[in-house]
């Protein structure tokens, strides 16, 4: 899984991250899926690729 397609992933819940800043879009990309997380929307192992799909976007 690559950064792209979480933001993909992310649209599906009409959820749009697009505020100019690289690093502010990754934040915000990451508090919408350890929402989806803790609701019980994603699974463990989706949210385990889609944080290390943000952890390389950081680098």
């Amino acid at each position: 899984m690559n950064y792209y397609e979480v933001l993909q992933f992310l649209k599906k819940y009409q959820t749009y991250i697009y505020t100019g800043d690289r690093q502010a879009d990754l934040d915000l990309v990451e508090i919408e899926l350890q929402e989806l997380y803790q609701l019980g929307m994603i699974d463990a192992d989706f949210f385990r690729d889609a944080k290390l799909a943000i952890l390389k976007e950081r680098r």
